[in-house]
Protein backbone atom coordinates (compact mmCIF):
# COMPACT_ATOMS: atom_id res chain seq x y z
CA UNK A 1 0.00 0.00 0.00
CA UNK A 2 1.52 3.26 -1.09
CA UNK A 3 0.58 6.90 -1.14
CA UNK A 4 -1.42 6.60 -4.37
CA UNK A 5 -3.70 3.96 -2.80
CA UNK A 6 -4.29 6.22 0.19
CA UNK A 7 -5.12 9.19 -1.97
CA UNK A 8 -7.15 7.16 -4.43
CA UNK A 9 -5.06 8.03 -7.45
CA UNK A 10 -4.58 5.71 -10.41
CA UNK A 11 -1.25 3.99 -10.43
CA UNK A 12 -0.65 4.35 -14.16
CA UNK A 13 -1.20 8.08 -14.31
CA UNK A 14 1.64 9.90 -16.00
CA UNK A 15 3.17 12.94 -14.36
CA UNK A 16 2.30 16.29 -15.81
CA UNK A 17 5.26 17.66 -17.67
CA UNK A 18 6.58 20.92 -16.21
CA UNK A 19 8.22 23.59 -18.22
CA UNK A 20 11.83 24.14 -17.23
CA UNK A 21 12.89 27.72 -16.69
CA UNK A 22 15.77 28.74 -18.78
CA UNK A 23 18.71 29.92 -16.66
CA UNK A 24 21.07 32.54 -17.95
CA UNK A 25 24.41 31.10 -18.87
CA UNK A 26 27.12 31.74 -16.28
CA UNK A 27 30.27 33.47 -17.30
CA UNK A 28 32.98 31.05 -16.50
CA UNK A 29 35.83 33.00 -14.93
CA UNK A 30 38.99 31.28 -13.95
CA UNK A 31 40.45 32.12 -10.52
CA UNK A 32 43.72 33.96 -11.00
CA UNK A 33 46.87 32.55 -9.54
CA UNK A 34 48.21 33.86 -6.25
CA UNK A 35 44.81 34.46 -4.61
CA UNK A 36 42.84 32.15 -2.37
CA UNK A 37 39.40 30.88 -3.28
CA UNK A 38 37.69 32.61 -0.32
CA UNK A 39 39.19 36.00 -1.09
CA UNK A 40 38.28 35.65 -4.75
CA UNK A 41 34.69 34.77 -3.78
CA UNK A 42 34.43 37.88 -1.58
CA UNK A 43 36.08 40.40 -3.88
CA UNK A 44 35.10 38.94 -7.21
CA UNK A 45 38.61 39.37 -8.48
CA UNK A 46 38.52 43.17 -8.15
CA UNK A 47 41.67 44.81 -6.91
CA UNK A 48 41.32 47.13 -3.84
CA UNK A 49 41.34 50.86 -4.45
CA UNK A 50 44.01 51.51 -1.80
CA UNK A 51 46.83 49.15 -0.88
CA UNK A 52 46.39 47.56 2.54
CA UNK A 53 50.14 47.57 3.35
CA UNK A 54 52.73 50.09 2.33
CA UNK A 55 55.26 48.67 -0.06
CA UNK A 56 58.10 50.09 2.03
CA UNK A 57 57.06 47.87 4.94
CA UNK A 58 57.31 44.71 2.90
CA UNK A 59 60.42 42.63 3.14
CA UNK A 60 62.65 43.24 0.21
CA UNK A 61 63.71 40.18 -1.62
CA UNK A 62 67.45 39.78 -2.04
CA UNK A 63 68.86 40.15 -5.50
CA UNK A 64 68.90 36.97 -7.50
CA UNK A 65 72.65 37.12 -8.06
CA UNK A 66 73.41 37.03 -4.26
CA UNK A 67 73.95 33.76 -2.49
CA UNK A 68 73.24 33.97 1.22
CA UNK A 69 74.33 31.35 3.72
CA UNK A 70 74.63 31.14 7.52
CA UNK A 71 77.93 29.88 8.92
CA UNK A 72 79.27 29.11 12.42
CA UNK A 73 82.31 31.40 12.63
CA UNK A 74 84.54 32.79 15.43
CA UNK A 75 84.49 36.49 16.35
CA UNK A 76 86.58 38.97 18.35
CA UNK A 77 85.20 41.17 21.12
CA UNK A 78 87.13 44.32 22.04
CA UNK A 79 85.29 44.53 25.37
CA UNK A 80 87.03 41.39 26.63
CA UNK A 81 90.59 41.55 27.95
CA UNK A 82 91.26 37.79 27.81
CA UNK A 83 91.93 35.55 24.81
CA UNK A 84 88.70 33.58 25.02
CA UNK A 85 87.55 32.47 21.56
CA UNK A 86 83.78 32.47 20.99
CA UNK A 87 81.65 31.45 17.99
CA UNK A 88 78.26 32.54 16.62
CA UNK A 89 76.14 32.22 13.52
CA UNK A 90 76.98 34.80 10.86
CA UNK A 91 75.14 35.73 7.66
CA UNK A 92 77.56 35.25 4.80
CA UNK A 93 76.87 36.78 1.37
CA UNK A 94 78.54 35.15 -1.64
CA UNK A 95 80.98 33.32 0.63
CA UNK A 96 82.49 36.55 2.11
CA UNK A 97 82.20 36.67 5.95
CA UNK A 98 81.59 40.08 7.64
CA UNK A 99 84.55 41.90 9.11
CA UNK A 100 84.89 44.30 12.03
CA UNK A 101 84.36 44.32 15.77
CA UNK A 102 81.59 42.53 17.61
CA UNK A 103 78.34 44.46 17.21
CA UNK A 104 77.54 44.43 20.93
CA UNK A 105 80.96 45.68 22.05
CA UNK A 106 79.72 49.31 21.87
CA UNK A 107 77.45 48.70 24.88
CA UNK A 108 80.39 47.94 27.16
CA UNK A 109 80.58 51.12 29.28
CA UNK A 110 82.80 51.51 32.33
CA UNK A 111 83.15 54.16 35.06
CA UNK A 112 86.35 56.20 35.22
CA UNK A 113 87.74 55.61 38.72
CA UNK A 114 90.26 58.04 40.16
CA UNK A 115 93.69 56.54 40.71
CA UNK A 116 96.12 57.77 43.35
CA UNK A 117 99.77 57.14 44.11
CA UNK A 118 101.47 56.25 47.38
CA UNK A 119 102.85 59.78 47.70
CA UNK A 120 99.40 61.33 47.25
CA UNK A 121 97.95 58.93 49.80
CA UNK A 122 100.58 59.80 52.41
CA UNK A 123 100.15 63.53 51.72
CA UNK A 124 96.37 63.98 51.24
CA UNK A 125 94.45 60.78 52.01
CA UNK A 126 95.49 59.70 55.50
CA UNK A 127 92.47 58.89 57.71
CA UNK A 128 92.63 57.33 61.19
CA UNK A 129 89.47 55.32 60.53
CA UNK A 130 90.78 53.75 57.33
CA UNK A 131 93.95 51.90 56.43
CA UNK A 132 95.65 51.99 53.04
CA UNK A 133 94.78 48.32 52.38
CA UNK A 134 91.07 48.96 52.97
CA UNK A 135 91.15 52.01 50.72
CA UNK A 136 92.93 50.07 47.96
CA UNK A 137 90.40 47.24 48.24
CA UNK A 138 87.52 49.74 48.10
CA UNK A 139 88.79 51.34 44.89
CA UNK A 140 89.46 47.94 43.29
CA UNK A 141 85.87 46.84 44.03
CA UNK A 142 84.55 50.16 42.71
CA UNK A 143 86.45 49.55 39.48
CA UNK A 144 85.21 45.97 39.23
CA UNK A 145 81.52 46.56 40.05
CA UNK A 146 81.08 50.07 38.56
CA UNK A 147 80.26 51.88 41.82
CA UNK A 148 77.47 49.48 42.79
CA UNK A 149 77.95 50.09 46.49
CA UNK A 150 75.39 47.49 47.59
CA UNK A 151 77.46 44.78 45.87
CA UNK A 152 80.70 46.38 47.07
CA UNK A 153 79.50 46.31 50.70
CA UNK A 154 78.62 42.64 50.28
CA UNK A 155 82.09 41.84 48.91
CA UNK A 156 84.06 44.03 51.31
CA UNK A 157 86.25 42.21 53.84
CA UNK A 158 85.46 44.27 56.95
CA UNK A 159 81.99 45.14 58.26
CA UNK A 160 81.47 48.55 56.72
CA UNK A 161 78.11 50.10 55.94
CA UNK A 162 77.16 51.42 52.53
CA UNK A 163 77.22 55.01 53.81
CA UNK A 164 80.76 54.59 55.20
CA UNK A 165 82.01 53.16 51.91
CA UNK A 166 80.41 56.02 49.95
CA UNK A 167 81.84 58.62 52.30
CA UNK A 168 85.37 57.21 52.04
CA UNK A 169 85.26 56.92 48.23
CA UNK A 170 83.89 60.43 47.56
CA UNK A 171 86.15 62.08 50.14
CA UNK A 172 89.23 60.51 48.52
CA UNK A 173 88.09 61.56 45.03
CA UNK A 174 87.38 65.11 46.22
CA UNK A 175 90.80 65.41 47.90
CA UNK A 176 92.60 64.13 44.76
CA UNK A 177 90.69 66.53 42.46
CA UNK A 178 91.47 69.52 44.70
CA UNK A 179 95.15 68.51 45.04
CA UNK A 180 95.67 68.01 41.30
CA UNK A 181 94.02 71.30 40.31
CA UNK A 182 96.57 73.91 39.22
CA UNK A 183 94.71 76.64 41.14
CA UNK A 184 92.24 76.65 43.99
CA UNK A 185 89.38 78.05 41.94
CA UNK A 186 89.69 75.61 39.03
CA UNK A 187 88.08 72.69 40.90
CA UNK A 188 85.18 74.66 42.37
CA UNK A 189 82.87 73.75 39.49
CA UNK A 190 83.48 69.99 39.79
CA UNK A 191 80.43 68.10 41.09
CA UNK A 192 82.55 66.27 43.67
CA UNK A 193 83.62 69.63 45.16
CA UNK A 194 80.43 71.57 44.53
CA UNK A 195 78.06 69.00 46.04
CA UNK A 196 79.96 66.91 48.63
CA UNK A 197 78.52 63.69 50.02
CA UNK A 198 76.72 64.18 53.36
CA UNK A 199 76.73 61.01 55.49
CA UNK A 200 74.36 62.21 58.22
CA UNK A 201 71.79 63.41 55.69
CA UNK A 202 71.91 60.08 53.85
CA UNK A 203 71.44 58.12 57.09
CA UNK A 204 68.51 60.34 58.12
CA UNK A 205 66.95 60.00 54.66
CA UNK A 206 67.07 56.21 54.78
CA UNK A 207 65.69 56.18 58.31
CA UNK A 208 62.77 58.40 57.31
CA UNK A 209 62.18 56.29 54.21
CA UNK A 210 62.09 53.10 56.24
CA UNK A 211 59.60 54.69 58.65
CA UNK A 212 57.34 55.74 55.78
CA UNK A 213 57.47 52.31 54.14
CA UNK A 214 56.68 50.56 57.44
CA UNK A 215 53.57 52.65 58.17
CA UNK A 216 50.13 51.11 58.30
CA UNK A 217 47.05 52.37 56.45
CA UNK A 218 45.72 53.99 59.61
CA UNK A 219 48.94 55.92 60.19
CA UNK A 220 49.00 57.06 56.54
CA UNK A 221 45.43 58.32 56.85
CA UNK A 222 46.25 60.25 60.05
CA UNK A 223 49.34 61.79 58.42
CA UNK A 224 47.26 62.88 55.42
CA UNK A 225 44.70 64.53 57.73
CA UNK A 226 47.46 66.38 59.61
CA UNK A 227 49.01 67.62 56.37
CA UNK A 228 45.63 68.79 55.06
CA UNK A 229 44.93 70.67 58.31
CA UNK A 230 48.39 72.29 58.21
CA UNK A 231 47.80 73.36 54.61
CA UNK A 232 44.42 74.86 55.51
CA UNK A 233 45.90 76.82 58.43
CA UNK A 234 48.72 78.13 56.23
CA UNK A 235 46.28 79.26 53.54
CA UNK A 236 44.01 80.97 56.07
CA UNK A 237 46.95 82.82 57.63
CA UNK A 238 48.16 83.88 54.19
CA UNK A 239 44.68 85.13 53.24
CA UNK A 240 44.37 87.06 56.52
CA UNK A 241 47.78 88.64 55.99
CA UNK A 242 46.91 89.65 52.43
CA UNK A 243 43.57 91.09 53.59
CA UNK A 244 45.34 93.19 56.23
CA UNK A 245 47.80 94.49 53.65
CA UNK A 246 45.01 95.32 51.21
CA UNK A 247 43.01 97.23 53.85
CA UNK A 248 45.85 99.64 54.65
CA UNK A 249 45.89 101.66 51.39
CA UNK A 250 42.09 101.65 51.17
CA UNK A 251 41.71 103.10 54.68
CA UNK A 252 44.39 105.74 54.05
CA UNK A 253 42.74 106.90 50.82
CA UNK A 254 39.32 107.20 52.42
CA UNK A 255 39.30 110.89 53.36
CA UNK A 256 37.13 113.92 52.89
CA UNK A 257 36.78 113.24 49.17
CA UNK A 258 35.04 109.92 49.77
CA UNK A 259 32.80 111.51 52.41
CA UNK A 260 31.92 114.31 50.00
CA UNK A 261 31.10 111.82 47.25
CA UNK A 262 28.97 109.81 49.65
CA UNK A 263 26.98 112.90 50.69
CA UNK A 264 26.58 114.32 47.16
CA UNK A 265 23.88 112.00 45.80
CA UNK A 266 21.78 112.33 48.93
CA UNK A 267 21.37 116.07 48.34
CA UNK A 268 20.14 115.66 44.79
CA UNK A 269 17.41 113.11 45.59
CA UNK A 270 14.38 114.29 47.51
CA UNK A 271 13.89 112.53 50.87
CA UNK A 272 10.16 112.16 50.29
CA UNK A 273 10.54 109.27 47.86
CA UNK A 274 10.11 105.84 49.43
CA UNK A 275 11.42 103.93 46.40
CA UNK A 276 14.80 102.26 46.97
CA UNK A 277 17.18 103.33 44.22
CA UNK A 278 20.85 102.37 43.63
CA UNK A 279 22.69 105.25 45.27
CA UNK A 280 26.30 106.28 44.66
CA UNK A 281 27.17 105.49 48.28
CA UNK A 282 26.23 101.83 47.91
CA UNK A 283 28.02 101.68 44.56
CA UNK A 284 31.20 103.20 45.96
CA UNK A 285 31.22 100.81 48.92
CA UNK A 286 30.68 97.85 46.58
CA UNK A 287 33.50 99.06 44.34
CA UNK A 288 35.79 99.41 47.35
CA UNK A 289 35.01 95.85 48.47
CA UNK A 290 35.55 94.54 44.94
CA UNK A 291 38.87 96.36 44.69
CA UNK A 292 40.01 94.96 48.04
CA UNK A 293 39.16 91.39 47.00
CA UNK A 294 40.86 91.90 43.64
CA UNK A 295 44.00 93.24 45.29
CA UNK A 296 44.02 90.28 47.66
CA UNK A 297 43.76 87.82 44.76
CA UNK A 298 46.52 89.65 42.88
CA UNK A 299 48.84 89.55 45.88
CA UNK A 300 48.38 85.80 46.01
CA UNK A 301 50.01 85.63 42.56
CA UNK A 302 53.15 87.37 43.88
CA UNK A 303 54.21 88.30 40.30
CA UNK A 304 51.80 89.73 37.71
CA UNK A 305 51.67 92.29 34.89
CA UNK A 306 50.22 95.71 35.63
CA UNK A 307 47.96 95.53 32.58
CA UNK A 308 46.54 92.23 33.90
CA UNK A 309 45.93 93.90 37.26
CA UNK A 310 44.18 96.82 35.52
CA UNK A 311 41.90 94.42 33.62
CA UNK A 312 41.02 92.64 36.86
CA UNK A 313 40.27 95.94 38.62
CA UNK A 314 38.11 97.13 35.71
CA UNK A 315 36.15 93.88 35.74
CA UNK A 316 35.67 94.14 39.50
CA UNK A 317 34.48 97.76 39.19
CA UNK A 318 32.05 96.85 36.37
CA UNK A 319 30.78 93.62 37.91
CA UNK A 320 27.66 95.24 39.41
CA UNK A 321 26.84 97.14 36.18
CA UNK A 322 25.13 95.69 33.16
CA UNK A 323 26.51 95.18 29.70
CA UNK A 324 24.78 98.29 28.39
CA UNK A 325 26.29 100.40 31.19
CA UNK A 326 29.77 99.06 30.46
CA UNK A 327 29.34 99.96 26.79
CA UNK A 328 28.20 103.47 27.77
CA UNK A 329 31.30 103.85 29.96
CA UNK A 330 33.54 102.85 27.05
CA UNK A 331 31.64 105.18 24.73
CA UNK A 332 32.13 108.05 27.18
CA UNK A 333 35.86 107.30 27.33
CA UNK A 334 36.05 107.42 23.55
CA UNK A 335 34.16 110.71 23.48
CA UNK A 336 36.63 112.14 25.98
CA UNK A 337 39.53 110.94 23.83
CA UNK A 338 40.81 108.47 26.44
CA UNK A 339 42.13 105.07 25.40
CA UNK A 340 40.32 102.03 26.78
CA UNK A 341 43.73 100.76 27.97
CA UNK A 342 46.56 103.15 28.91
CA UNK A 343 49.47 103.19 26.53
CA UNK A 344 51.95 103.62 29.40
CA UNK A 345 50.45 101.51 32.20
CA UNK A 346 52.39 102.88 35.15
CA UNK A 347 51.00 102.69 38.67
CA UNK A 348 49.78 106.30 38.76
CA UNK A 349 48.31 106.14 35.23
CA UNK A 350 46.41 102.95 36.00
CA UNK A 351 45.10 104.45 39.26
CA UNK A 352 43.86 107.60 37.47
CA UNK A 353 42.32 105.53 34.66
CA UNK A 354 40.45 103.39 37.17
CA UNK A 355 39.32 106.49 39.08
CA UNK A 356 37.99 108.00 35.83
CA UNK A 357 35.99 104.87 35.12
CA UNK A 358 34.50 104.98 38.61
CA UNK A 359 33.48 108.63 38.18
CA UNK A 360 31.87 107.91 34.80
CA UNK A 361 29.96 105.00 36.34
CA UNK A 362 28.80 107.25 39.19
CA UNK A 363 27.70 109.90 36.66
CA UNK A 364 25.65 107.34 34.72
CA UNK A 365 23.99 106.18 37.94
CA UNK A 366 23.08 109.76 38.83
CA UNK A 367 21.68 110.33 35.35
CA UNK A 368 19.49 107.25 35.77
CA UNK A 369 18.21 108.55 39.12
CA UNK A 370 17.49 111.97 37.60
CA UNK A 371 15.54 110.45 34.73
CA UNK A 372 13.57 108.34 37.17
CA UNK A 373 12.70 111.36 39.32
CA UNK A 374 11.67 113.44 36.32
CA UNK A 375 9.43 110.65 35.06
CA UNK A 376 7.89 110.26 38.53
CA UNK A 377 7.23 114.03 38.81
CA UNK A 378 5.66 114.21 35.36
CA UNK A 379 3.39 111.25 36.18
CA UNK A 380 2.14 113.04 39.34
CA UNK A 381 1.74 116.35 37.51
CA UNK A 382 0.05 115.16 34.32
CA UNK A 383 -1.12 111.74 35.43
CA UNK A 384 -4.21 109.78 34.50
CA UNK A 385 -5.86 110.54 37.85
CA UNK A 386 -6.63 114.22 36.99
CA UNK A 387 -10.17 115.10 35.76
CA UNK A 388 -10.49 116.35 32.19
CA UNK A 389 -12.96 119.22 31.46
CA UNK A 390 -15.03 117.16 29.02
CA UNK A 391 -15.82 114.48 31.61
CA UNK A 392 -19.02 115.14 33.57
CA UNK A 393 -18.68 114.97 37.32
CA UNK A 394 -20.60 112.31 39.17
CA UNK A 395 -21.37 112.18 42.85
CA UNK A 396 -19.20 109.68 44.69
CA UNK A 397 -21.60 107.30 46.34
CA UNK A 398 -20.86 104.41 48.55
CA UNK A 399 -22.87 102.04 46.42
CA UNK A 400 -20.85 102.88 43.30
CA UNK A 401 -17.63 101.58 44.78
CA UNK A 402 -18.97 98.13 45.57
CA UNK A 403 -21.25 97.70 42.55
CA UNK A 404 -19.78 96.08 39.47
CA UNK A 405 -20.50 97.45 36.03
CA UNK A 406 -23.27 95.59 34.16
CA UNK A 407 -23.46 96.46 30.46
CA UNK A 408 -26.88 97.25 28.97
CA UNK A 409 -27.46 94.45 26.49
CA UNK A 410 -31.22 95.04 26.09
CA UNK A 411 -32.88 94.80 22.73
CA UNK A 412 -36.46 94.91 23.72
CA UNK A 413 -37.68 97.73 26.05
CA UNK A 414 -39.57 97.36 29.28
CA UNK A 415 -39.26 93.64 29.67
CA UNK A 416 -35.49 93.87 29.77
CA UNK A 417 -35.63 96.88 32.11
CA UNK A 418 -37.84 94.97 34.57
CA UNK A 419 -35.44 92.07 34.44
CA UNK A 420 -32.57 94.40 35.32
CA UNK A 421 -34.59 95.84 38.21
CA UNK A 422 -35.22 92.35 39.54
CA UNK A 423 -31.48 91.65 39.49
CA UNK A 424 -30.68 94.74 41.57
CA UNK A 425 -30.35 94.26 45.29
CA UNK A 426 -32.88 96.06 47.51
CA UNK A 427 -31.79 99.36 48.91
CA UNK A 428 -29.39 100.13 46.04
CA UNK A 429 -30.00 102.81 43.50
CA UNK A 430 -29.28 102.52 39.83
CA UNK A 431 -27.65 105.39 38.07
CA UNK A 432 -28.34 104.19 34.57
CA UNK A 433 -31.88 105.18 33.46
CA UNK A 434 -34.13 102.50 32.14
CA UNK A 435 -34.35 102.18 28.40
CA UNK A 436 -37.42 103.82 26.83
CA UNK A 437 -40.34 101.58 25.93
CA UNK A 438 -40.59 100.75 22.29
CA UNK A 439 -43.80 100.19 20.25
CA UNK A 440 -45.22 96.69 20.28
CA UNK A 441 -44.97 94.50 17.25
CA UNK A 442 -48.22 94.09 15.16
CA UNK A 443 -50.03 90.88 15.91
CA UNK A 444 -50.14 88.37 13.08
CA UNK A 445 -53.62 87.69 11.68
CA UNK A 446 -54.97 84.20 11.49
CA UNK A 447 -56.30 82.66 8.34
CA UNK A 448 -59.90 82.70 9.65
CA UNK A 449 -59.81 86.44 10.30
CA UNK A 450 -58.82 87.28 6.74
Amino acid sequence: MDAKDILGLPKNSLPIPQEKKSRPPKDSQRKPDGISREVYALTGGLAPLMPAIDSSQLKKQPPKDEKITWQWLPFTNSARKDTLQLYHWVRVVNGVPPTGDYSFAKYNKSVDIVKYTDEEYEKYLNDPGWTKEETDQLFDLCQQFDLRFIVIADRFSSSRTVEELKDRYYSVCRAIVVARAPALGDSSGTPLVKEPYNVSQEIERKRALSMVLSQTKHQERKDAEVLAEAKRITESRMAAKVAEESELPVSSNAGPESAERASFPGDTVSPSSNVQLPSATVASSALTADNASTLASLRMLRVYLRTYALDQMVQAASSSAGLRTIKRVEQTLQELGVNLKPRVPTKSVCAEHLELRKEILTLLNLQKQLQYKEAEGSSFRDGSYADTPSTPKRPNRGGDQDRTFVPDMSFGGERVGKRDQKRKAPGRLSEAPSSPAQSKRPRKLKASEL
